[in-house]
């Protein structure tokens, strides 16, 4: 808002800009309600005077400095407000300037004040350009720009008079912003040689040396160039089972899983980070019990995620505590029976031990196949959220939640909506600027033409709504939200469709009324799927948005990234509202900091509690309930990881998976705190000690105390006995 003869005024960066007076209304307002609490009259008569003394300091035709007008505010506080708000006033400018300085020390001076300073180091390590000497040849700011001019591009495919320059400022302002990121290998490729765009990728792996090592090398290709992999082992004979024209003897799924995973750790993707991959067996192959132990030691197969396929038929054979057939995959012939219940405790046991493996419903993910008519889909990404065909690969983006509550505390649907429509019609294009490793992945994307739009922020926004994570209303929220997400996604990829046609494999798909698999629906659509629930790692830390649908982790953490570098974390959200309730002390934050959870903390009111739930405050039962609102209105799948304190017992998780099974989820991830030596977010580097201290104690627990199978200490609780190490247990 332009007032009186100043209309502009400079920033740090150079950028001209209008003035505003509302920014000084808000920067004072800080001050004061730190010291008289929401006293919004008294703030805007200090903006007013401010004002007052600006117009008699500069001439018309000048363009004061941000800093001048710090200083004249600073002036008009000192002659008319009281000293403490003088004092926070004071201190809230010098706390901006040494943010400045820290990010200037990153990045040089960034144009974008709304990254955060984690945010400045992630980019700089990982996305932003080098030259040959490694050193950093461009600002935030021009990588967003690099990015949209490039996927802007696409519309020329289809419009030779599109409006390039409109779309550019469209992409860039939702990436600039922080409304909406695409997965990495888009921010870190668009307008680079490289020009691999696609996060996900699944590659066949037949039963043949050629095959394996084929997919082995395709593999290697696409982790260069920074994908991540997932692969069905479901195909290859069993362990000993007869090779024929060798006369020898199969080695069996996990040995070349070994092999794959040795081949990961030596390729760099790019020289930004290590291959990802995901690897799947289906429950009847006669290897299951290999596969699932297969990651039993923590240091064992560190480069893939694992996961059992479950399908329908199993789960009934638990249920009713039954043997079922084990499938040789070569004849199709039953090899063996085992019972289910035994091998659904001894998966249970497993992911109890270490968070490996997985589980991933199979029948329930083809039911779903957009495109059942081109092949069944038999294995996922790396984390477990999108599942494709053989040599398919989708591009990822998700919209940040957090940024669309209004100051009435109500979600700005409107905006909301716009941004999903850029988000979509951004996606479809990176489609067509994509370079992808292999002939037969083009093919492939170009027929199915699958996006992945999904969320971060979601724990953000009902913190800013002032809804529990942990609650019905949360959990209703959720399906209201992500309905709204994917009803405008749907309609985004409709109007594409109406300008640029459906995608090429709609004739056989389960949208066409004339395809045998036709299920009802009758919008025409630009893209096969189009929503994907994305866990959000490194782009949620670039938009400063809790990760995917996970609630907060902890109110200050520890994360490791990038090769083991770590930063800490203290919850943007909380900070503001300790800061809003005149709470803020050192005392205080010591115990966050210790602790992650302030659910003890009795200084801190119960409203700010309630609200202010993390990842070890909520029930397993309610991680499952907020991934099942989610996904039920997901075209693909959802990636959430269920909770679990270090002292859980092995029933809680076998809890968790019947209940995955029973609200329809499409796969479900476990990890208990604590269960590998080096995890990816730490409350804070004091666990390590206390990790130690115990081990210690449990070197000198009595006989009595220690499991009669592995020799570790017993826990005891509520009439049973459980081991802490392996997870067999007993009740009395």
């Amino acid at each position: 808002m332009s007032v009186g003869r100043i209309k502009k005024i400079k920033k740090r960066d150079g950028t001209i800009v209008p003035f505003d007076q509302e920014n000084i209304t808000r920067a004072i307002h800080k001050a004061v309600e730190s010291v008289k609490g929401r006293n919004g009259k008294f703030s805007k008569e200090l903006s007013d005077k401010v004002v007052e003394r600006i117009e008699e300091s500069f001439e018309a035709n000048q363009i004061p400095e941000v800093e001048q007008i710090q200083d004249v505010v600073e002036s008009v506080l000192m002659k008319f407000a009281p000293s403490q708000v003088v004092k926070s006033y004071i201190i809230y400018r010098y706390k901006r300037s040494l943010i400045r300085e820290e990010k200037e020390a990153i990045i040089g001076t960034p144009k974008k004040s709304k990254l955060s300073v984690n945010a400045l180091k992630v980019l700089k390590e990982r996305y932003l350009l080098k030259d040959l000497q490694g050193n950093v040849v461009e600002t935030p700011d021009e990588l967003f720009m690099r990015v949209a001019k490039n996927i802007a591009r696409a519309d020329k495919l289809y419009d030779k008079n599109a409006d390039v320059k409109k779309t550019i400022k469209e992409f860039y302002d939702v990436m600039a912003n922080l409304d909406f990121m695409p997965n990495s290998p888009t921010l870190m490729n668009a307008g680079t040689d490289l020009q691999q765009l696609a996060a996900c990728f699944v590659l066949p792996i037949e039963d043949s040396m050629e095959g394996i090592f084929g997919s082995l090398r395709d593999a290697a290709i696409i982790h260069k160039s920074g994908g991540g992999t997932g692969f069905s082992f479901s195909n290859l004979r069993a362990r000993n089972s007869r090779v024929k024209s060798t006369k020898g003897v199969a080695s069996g799924p996990v040995s070349f899983l070994t092999v794959y995973n040795a081949a990961t750790e030596v390729i760099k993707q790019g020289g930004k980070r290590r291959g990802a991959n995901m690897g799947i067996l289906r429950v009847d192959h006669p290897d299951v019990l290999d596969f699932i132990n297969c990651k039993e030691k923590n240091d064992a197969i560190t480069n893939f995620n694992i996961s059992i396929g479950l399908t329908e038929d199993f789960m009934r054979h638990v249920e009713n505590d039954e043997e079922y057939p084990l499938i040789d995959p070569s004849t199709k012939e039953i090899v063996n029976k085992l019972n289910a219940k035994m091998v659904f405790d001894m998966l249970v046991s497993s992911a109890w031990r270490n968070g490996d493996p997985g589980i991933i419903f199979l029948d329930r993910i083809n039911v779903d196949n957009p495109t059942p008519n081109i092949g069944e889909i038999e294995s996922t990404n790396p984390c477990g959220e999108q599942p494709l065909l053989p040599y398919e690969a989708c591009n990822l983006g998700s919209v940040n939640l957090g940024n669309f509550v209004n100051d009435n505390k109500k979600i700005d649907l409107e905006r909301l909506a716009k941004v999903i429509h850029t988000a979509i019609h951004f996606l479809d294009n990176v489609i067509d600027m994509g370079k992808y490793p292999l002939p037969m992945i083009t093919r492939m994307v170009r027929a199915n033409r699958k996006v992945g739009l999904g969320v971060m922020g979601w724990a953000d926004m009902l913190v800013e709504l002032g809804v529990s994570y942990n609650s019905e209303q949360g959990v209703k929220l959720a399906e209201k939200v992500m309905a709204f997400v994917k009803k405008e996604s749907d309609e985004a990829s409709s109007e594409l469709a109406k300008k640029r046609g459906v995608f090429p494999n709609w004739n056989g798909s389960i949208f066409n009324k004339n395809s045998k698999f036709f299920k009802g629906q009758h919008m025409r659509l630009r893209n096969a799927t189009r929503t994907t629930i994305a866990p959000t790692g490194t782009i949620g830390m670039i938009a400063d948005a809790s990760g995917g649908i996970e609630p907060i982790f902890a109110l200050s953490f520890v994360k490791r990234v990038m090769d083991g570098k770590e930063l800490l974390y203290v919850d943007k959200n909380f900070k503001k509202a300790l800061d809003e309730n005149n709470l803020y002390t050192k005392e205080l934050m010591d115990k966050v900091i210790n602790q992650g959870s302030i659910q003890h903390v009795e200084d801190i009111p119960e409203e700010i509690r309630k609200v202010f739930v993390v990842a070890h405050d909520i029930t397993p039962e309610y991680h499952l309930k907020m991934q099942a609102a989610f996904q039920k209105y997901t075209d693909n799948a959802v990636s959430k990881t269920v909770n679990f304190s270090n002292e859980a017992m092995v029933r809680d998780v076998e809890s968790v998976y019947m209940m995955a099974y029973k609200l329809g989820c499409k796969g479900v991830t476990i990890y208990r705190d604590g269960s590998k030596e080096l995890q990816v977010m730490n409350l804070n580097m004091n666990l390590k000690k206390e990790k130690a201290r115990k081990q210690d104690e449990e070197s000198t627990v009595s006989e009595d105390d220690k499991c009669p199978e592995c020799g570790s200490k017993m826990k005891f609780q509520e009439g049973c006995a459980s081991c802490t190490s392996c997870g067999y247990s007993y009740c009395l």
